[in-house]
């Protein structure tokens, strides 16, 4: 397959343009939530960093070479000089792949996401792995932890090879991507979000487990802006329910209900120092990665 320029292409998911830019670009941490392993993000406690953090009195076992001889010189009394550690941080892509995400195409933005954060995450030094939630009571398939530009091809044919169905309720799956999940610092979950379940005791569980949690809720333009013109059964894809409706006011509630739980996402996301935003299935990849979240600070 090739490009628009004539050049093969990397993947599917991604045109070696967007690939391009990605890799100048890196994932923004809030947090700081790192593993013990070196990398290149500052964490929240001493180490061995060239950036300055503080000083402490020196204690008896303490590295002589980190005193600071200048004020020992001064005040007869030593005292430490602190860096910040650098670390790794480990970046987990949790992918709904339910049957909800087979409609309008959220599945493949979710995919092309995935793929996005992949290369972000894996150029940065960071190690990232992945998680992909299908049916119900079934350990989730997961690639990783991966680390650097090799693994990039082995995330996007695993990323590729996604095939939506099944009826695994999303908080069940991030209960059991955490179970093996390995190191600390950014969970990205790109997800309808539109299960029955308890989504509070999923977020619960990423913070706890020391994740910060991107929340990207992918609707089909039907989810958003649905238009009835008599009455209509809708049929749930994972449940199998129906529901018969009327149009009228209902649309009108609908539309509450639908912004009142984007409000309430949000909130669950903020309340645990995470980030939320929904988007539709049809906006631009470009604008969402170039545009959306540079904006937001959630990449730089």
């Amino acid at each position: 397959m090739e490009g628009a320029t004539g050049e093969p292409q990397v993947t599917t998911l991604l045109d070696n343009r967007v690939l391009s830019r990605l890799e100048r670009l890196r994932i923004h941490s809030i947090r700081r939530f790192t593993d013990k392993k070196r990398g290149e993000h500052l964490a929240g406690r001493s180490g061995s960093s060239n950036e300055f953090s503080d000083y402490r009195d020196y204690v008896p076992g303490d590295d002589v070479r980190f005193v600071d001889w200048n004020i020992f010189a001064r005040l007869n009394r030593p005292y430490l000089k602190l860096y910040y550690q650098e670390e790794e941080m480990h970046v987990a892509l949790l992918v709904d792949a339910s049957a909800s995400m087979t409609f309008e195409g959220k599945l493949e933005r979710a995919k092309q996401l995935a793929a996005a954060f992949s290369v972000m995450g894996l150029l940065g030094t960071e190690r990232v792995s992945a998680a992909v939630f299908n049916s119900a009571g079934h350990h989730p398939a997961t690639l990783g932890p991966c680390t650097g530009r090799a693994s990039l091809l082995k995330f996007f044919t695993f990323l590729e090879a996604v095939q939506g169905g099944g009826d695994a309720p999303l908080e069940e799956g991030i209960e059991a991507f955490l179970k093996y999940r390995v190191g600390r610092g950014i969970a990205i979950l790109l997800s309808d979000f539109l299960t029955f379940g308890d989504m509070k005791r999923g977020f619960n569980r990423l913070f706890s487990s020391g994740f910060e949690t991107f929340g990207i809720q992918i609707l089909g333009r039907a989810e958003l802006d649905p238009e009835v013109a008599g009455d209509v059964r809708f049929v749930d894809s994972e449940t199998e329910k129906t529901l018969d409706v009327s149009p009228g006011e209902l649309l009108g509630i609908y539309r509450e209900y639908r912004e009142a739980f984007q409000r309430n996402l949000a909130q669950l996301c903020r309340q645990r120092s995470g980030r939320f935003v929904s988007i539709c299935s049809e906006d631009s990849l470009q604008w969402v990665l170039f545009d959306l979240l540079r904006r937001r600070g959630w990449i730089r």
